[in-house]
């Protein structure tokens, strides 16, 4: 070779691979030949890795790869003296054998050096090994990113000799591995390496031959006819999408399952070309969730949609895996393809349309919500007992809370349901819709399924956050009583998702004015859980199972905080686990309050006393001003009296932050005191008073949070 230096592409060609895994598939391809090069030292300085994936290939191109590794000093531990050498210094069996599994058989035994380790010396073989040469390491390399690949599923399948078989993802048909222009001798897979693949199934003349590693991506794509870089061929789709979109005076849409679609079609096209579809607008009087849904789910088609009014038209894009000049029969074979679909979905609709959506609320009895919680339709009397109970505590209108808690589930027996799960509650409300249910229930059975609450609560819109709290909390409660708490990754119920929309609902009801910061609040999580639990036949719901989903709730209310606020700030609050409503208020006042000069004085303070109090023994009682001494623990005292009022002022008025502030201004006489008084002092009543008054201290210092853990 005339340099040690050189480009290496290695890649792997299949069958078509699964597109949802393709991305990851291919990023994890490429670093494990990476890792596993790097680790025998055969990457040079700033050697840049590049991914490929397409449907039937999985590649990496390295920029900068040694022939050789570097030579690397070595130093092997053997054994003790006595123990591999005899007393004339010959090796001893046990050595010998040592030695040869090293490979150092050959060493001269005077080279071995002798090492204390302070007990006895140890027979030590330095030298200098030479470095792993390319063939070796990339072999090692392939080997480890085809058995590291994130494959849930693999399939056993034959070679050509018809009697080997192999196990891989999806068959693999060859394997190129280039070291600058020269073929390396690896294999994979019963293939051995060389420097031909194929190109796009149909467009391709033929085999396509690479004449060294640089030239890979453009070699593909210009005779092979295959854009081989994930991120190139989505950039390129989406570049025809927004161009054909805005020639037809139209959008993709701006919900996320645009982006998602995008990853996937980019998975399934080795050359995209981007086509113009259309259907009968008749269709576009069956709801359009219905309509797109059909289209990107089983098509996997881009919808478009109107600039101005948001509504779909009767247009959309098909990414193809051909290009050609006439696409006539590629765009006809499309559209004759989703026309039953579209069809189907407005036979359903317009049948489901002839019964009332009330009338379907009896099917839910003989659908099984969970064998050991009964039926939809208990489920149902379940929601709306809760429902009713929060409407009344929130002062909501109680008969539409219950209505549309009656009829959140009615569709689950609807044909179109039947046929697109994902519809539930959308399509409710469609059918609520028609049959001139009230504008709050319609909403409410919309919005039921969303992840978060995300807007403050009105007048108009409690109907809706009523039932979407009643319909987790009775969810959470329920599948917890029976023993299904998340574990782990494991969470079938979504209960994580639960707790987080129920903690957004408690948020939106107090940005709406509904639950006031400053106070308590008509509905509390204690208050809520408990009308959850009754609402269970007697029994049902074991003794603990409230303080769990009460702490695992909280405990998913940290997790959500700490990605935004200070980790010790969002500790401090939750300990106290205050009303839900109130939480993100008293963080934001924790964290503003640890800027404070004073905070880090009064949080290590607060730490101690707690420690105190924790010693003391028997009951803690009211302070004796009378009995105080020292100058000290009497303007302690003085400062306690005088801040009490405003700083309580200000946490009943919700100022959390004044509230602290306020509370800051006591840290002179708290240093003065511990600098000053001993607290456990040898007369018992002294003891008692002093203990007694830092009680009421510490009281009054963690009333908006536990600032003892702002010292952490």
């Amino acid at each position: 070779m005339t340099t040690n230096i050189r480009p290496l592409l290695v890649e792997l060609l299949t069958e078509e691979l699964p597109p949802k895994a393709l991305q990851k598939l291919g990023q994890a391809f490429a670093e494990g030949v990476r890792a596993t090069l790097e680790r025998h030292g055969l990457l040079a300085a700033g050697c840049a890795v590049t991914a490929y994936s397409t449907p039937r290939r999985l590649a990496v191109h390295l920029s900068a790869v040694l022939a050789q590794a570097p030579d690397q000093p070595y130093a092997e531990k053997l054994m003790p003296v006595k123990i591999g050498l005899t007393d004339d210094g010959k090796a001893t069996p046990a050595l010998q054998k040592k030695l040869a599994a090293k490979g150092l058989e050959n060493i001269d035994l005077a080279t071995l050096e002798r090492e204390s380790d302070g007990k006895q010396d140890y027979l030590v073989a330095r030298g200098t090994a030479p470095g792993a040469q390319l063939a070796a390491g990339l072999q090692e390399g392939v080997d480890a990113a085809i058995n590291g690949l994130p494959i849930p599923k693999v399939m056993r399948y034959q070679l050509a000799d018809g009697v080997t078989s192999v196990k891989f993802v999806r068959p693999a048909h060859g394997l190129v591995a280039l070291f600058g222009a020269d073929v390396v001798p690896v294999s994979a897979l019963g293939l051995a390496a060389g420097r031909d693949t194929l190109g796009h199934r149909f467009m391709s003349a033929g085999p396509v031959s690479f004449t060294d590693a640089d030239s890979y991506a453009a070699t593909l794509a210009e005779k092979g006819h295959v854009v081989a870089s994930f991120e190139g061929r989505r950039d390129e789709i989406q570049r025809q999408l927004l161009d054909h979109a805005g020639r037809l005076n139209a959008t993709l849409g701006d919900d996320p399952e645009v982006a998602a679609l995008l990853d996937e079609v980019t998975a399934l096209v080795e050359h995209p070309t981007v086509y113009v579809g259309q259907f009968e607008e008749q269709f576009l009087q069956v709801p359009q969730e219905c309509l797109i849904l059909t289209m990107r789910l089983n098509q996997k088609y881009f919808p478009l949609f109107d600039p101005t009014s948001g509504r779909l038209t009767h247009r959309f894009l098909i990414v193809s895996n051909m290009h050609t000049d006439n696409p006539v029969n590629i765009v006809e074979g499309n559209q004759r393809v989703v026309r039953p679909r579209l069809a189907d979905a407005q036979f359903f609709f317009e049948t489901d349309r002839k019964t009332p959506l009330a009338a379907r609320v009896e099917q839910l009895g003989s659908i099984v919500y969970h064998n050991k919680l009964g039926t939809q339709l208990e489920r149902v009397e379940r929601v709306r007992a809760i429902a009713r109970g929060v409407a009344e505590q929130l002062g909501g209108d109680v008969s539409a809370a219950d209505r549309a808690a009656m009829l959140a589930k009615a569709d689950l027996g609807s044909n179109m349901v039947g046929e697109f799960p994902e519809l539930q509650g959308v399509m409710g409300a469609y059918y609520a819709a028609g049959d001139g249910e009230p504008d709050s229930v319609v909403q409410a059975l919309r919005t039921q399924y969303r992840n978060r609450y995300d807007a403050p609560v009105t007048a108009d819109t409690l109907t809706a956050a009523i039932l979407f709290i009643a319909e987790r909390v009775e969810t959470m409660v329920g599948i917890w009583a029976i023993g299904l708490a998340p574990t782990g990754e494991r969470d079938p119920f979504g209960l994580r998702r639960a707790a987080l929309g129920l903690i957004s609902a408690f948020e939106q009801l107090a940005a709406g004015g509904w639950l006031k910061i400053s106070e308590a609040g008509p509905l509390s999580l204690d208050g809520l859980l408990d009308l959850a639990a009754g609402t269970f036949p007697a029994g049902k719901i074991p003794a603990d199972t409230l303080p769990e989903v009460r702490a695992f709730i909280y405990e998913r209310y940290r997790n959500q905080l700490i990605n935004e606020f200070d980790r010790n700030a969002v500790e401090a609050v939750i300990a106290l686990t205050p009303p839900l409503h109130q939480v993100a208020e008293r963080v934001r006042a924790a964290a503003a309050f640890a800027q404070l000069p004073e905070a880090a004085s009064l949080a290590a303070a607060n730490k101690r006393i707690g420690n105190l109090l924790k010693k003391a023994e028997g009951e803690i009682g009211a302070v004796n001003d009378a009995a105080l001494a020292e100058p000290a623990e009497k303007a302690l005292a003085a400062a306690v009296s005088a801040l009490r009022p405003k700083a309580e002022a200000q946490l009943a008025a919700g100022d959390f932050a004044g509230s602290l502030s306020t509370l800051a201004q006591v840290r002179e006489a708290v240093d003065a005191f511990f600098a000053d008084v001993m607290v456990m002092a040898e007369d018992p009543a002294v003891r008692a008073n002093r203990l007694a008054l830092l009680s009421q201290l510490h009281g009054l210092m963690n009333q908006v949070a536990d600032i003892s853990r702002l010292a952490q």
